[in-house]
């Protein structure tokens, strides 16, 4: 499909699209993933739902009782486009960084770039100087709009490799504050009609290593997540309040907190930052009726006793991992509540697997989205059929394009949108999840699931998590080791790690328990709170080369 004639002046993002022979297949199989030409995702984002449902409608609200309606989110994005348009030079196409943690003047920068024509740069706020710049250089944005407590880095950034960066803090008190700009503003501006498959969102991958791929949103595509998951699976209502602990800058979380919200009418409740346990008390008192979040943060609210805190909730979803059978029958048995799992990818833009209310099969990540299709692939690209353990390919109304990467060969295979996951199907056509495809473990001929082992592990009634990599072996090409962290109080010492051991042997086929058992404090996570399972792999291959893993104790019964 040749794309539509661009509303971008700075034509960067159409000049670094991957070449349309590297796409994966792009879709839109039912009438809701139609679009008009001309598409501006702000412009439906904000004032659609404020005219639908009512300006006086609460739209954002902060766990310190602060609420924006639609109408005052709707003025304030617009302010923000006025400062940008009026004041900073932006130009339909230009890149602008947002990075701050999620708050409602956020949510009203990052609605009101999209009303200007320009494109969306969201960075996670625990991020440093470093991977910021790798994100700039990639991303060449003009303007940053940054909350004031969290300029440092962006200007070290601006000193060491953006020079003419255009940096606009907000939230402080000075004269040159945005939040001061924007006062002054009439409030009134007329989105850009921007094409429907002009880029509106530039979204750095979360679980890169090294240089950081920069994925490639349309304006439709922000309409699209919400047009198959939200509507389809999510179905939430005017009335809910929703709660999310991914930053806006994760996709997860943009479609959450943002997306899903503001097109349903409902209300969002940003927190800043919030443990499992502070998650759940903030359900109990705000009122929220809609939760996201990681598998770790449910199992963590369910081991420190506050799973009563989520008896308001009428949805709960879980992604970014794999849920575990025990946690999900636990939140089901005990409150009723049947957590939604899905399985996305920045690259897609949020989920595309999943299953909700009487179509959840306990164990299966679920079937693909109405929009979607989704096979398994094996070595050679063709499709395994029911049973047989692949690669997930996957084809949508949203696909891969990553901006200016050689790795876009790597992501799209035939056609599909190749996630790294290895999955299996069954004759019903569920999809169950097995691991990341770097995550299997060979050993002594057997294909082990790390995820599987994990899972085992921490059903152990003093495991809090456990982390799963493969360690190189003479004799068994590889053997599970096992990164483990207990409950406080519990010693780790041998004992601990036999009697671990010897509990997986009696939930899993024995040949796939963890011969190496390793206890510590916590797992590396990224910003995002993904596991970094190759942080552990890096331990490993150190030993190997006769490096010594301090703080670390190993065990091989």
């Amino acid at each position: 499909m040749p794309l539509s004639p661009s509303a971008h002046v700075d034509t960067f993002t159409r000049d670094h699209l991957p070449p349309v022979e590297q796409w994966p297949v792009i879709e839109f199989s039912t009438e809701e993933l139609r679009y008009p030409d001309r598409l501006n995702a702000g412009a439906e984002l904000i004032d659609v739902p404020a005219e639908a449902f009512g300006a006086d409608r609460p739209a954002l609200r902060t766990p310190d009782g602060a609420t924006w309606t639609y109408g005052e989110l709707r003025t304030r994005a617009n302010q923000v486009a006025q400062v940008l348009t009026e004041e900073l030079g932006l130009v339909p196409g230009g890149r602008v960084l947002l990075r701050s943690p999620n708050n409602p003047w956020t949510v009203a920068c990052w609605l009101g770039v999209l009303k200007a024509g320009g494109v969306v740069v969201t960075t996670m706020a625990a991020l440093r100087t470093r991977e910021l710049a790798q994100i700039a250089e990639r991303t060449r944005p003009s303007i940053a709009l940054v909350d004031h407590r969290f300029a440092e880095d962006v200007y070290a950034v601006r000193d060491t490799a953006l020079p003419e960066l255009t940096v606009a803090e907000y939230g402080g008190d000075g004269p040159q504050d945005l939040l001061a700009r924007a006062a002054a503003k009439s409030g009134e501006f007329t989105a850009v009609a921007t094409a429907a498959d002009d880029v509106a969102l530039l979204g750095p991958t979360s679980g890169s290593t090294g240089v950081p791929k920069i994925t490639m949103h349309f304006h439709r595509d922000l309409l699209s997540i919400d047009n198959t998951f939200g509507r389809h699976t999510l179905r939430l209502e005017p009335t809910d309040v929703v709660a999310c602990s991914a930053p806006l800058a994760f996709t997860f979380g943009l479609g959450m907190l943002v997306v899903f919200p503001l097109r349903a009418g409902a209300c969002t409740l940003l927190t800043e930052s919030a443990t499992p346990e502070q998650l759940a008390r903030l359900v109990a008192e705000q009122g929220v009726t809609v939760l996201a979040t990681a598998p770790t943060a449910y199992r963590a609210i369910v081991r420190a006793g506050r799973e009563e805190d989520l008896a308001g909730l009428r949805r709960a979803v879980s992604a970014g991992e794999h849920i575990t059978e025990d946690i999900w029958h636990r939140l089901r048995d005990d409150l009723g509540l049947p957590v939604i799992d899905g399985i996305g990818a920045t690259e897609l833009l949020h989920i595309f697997i999943s299953a909700a209310d009487a179509d959840i099969r306990p164990g299966a990540t679920g079937k693909p989205l109405p929009g979607y299709r989704a096979v398994i692939l094996g070595p050679d690209d063709r499709e395994l059929g029911p049973g047989e353990p692949g690669r997930l390919g996957v084809i949508g109304p949203v696909g891969c394009r990553y901006l200016d990467d050689r790795r876009q060969k790597d992501y799209v295979a035939a056609g599909w949108n190749v996630t790294g996951d290895v999955f299996h199907r069954d004759e019903d056509g569920y999809f169950y999840y097995h691991a990341r495809g770097d995550d299997m473990i060979v050993s002594s001929g057997y294909n082990i699931g790390g995820p599987e082992v994990e899972a085992a592990v921490e059903t152990h009634p003093d495991v809090l998590e456990c982390a799963v990599v493969p360690r190189p072996d003479a004799e068994r090409g590889s053997v599970v080791c096992a990164f483990v962290v207990l409950r406080p109080g519990v010693a780790g010492d041998p004992a601990k790690a036999k009697e671990i051991q010897d509990h997986v042997k009696q939930v899993l086929a024995p040949y796939k328990y963890p011969r190496d058992l390793r206890f510590r404090q916590n797992l590396p996570r990224n910003a995002s709170g993904k596991l970094q399972r190759f942080a552990l792999r890096q331990i490993v291959e150190d030993e190997q080369a006769g490096a010594h893993a301090p703080g670390t104790e190993r065990n091989h019964p």
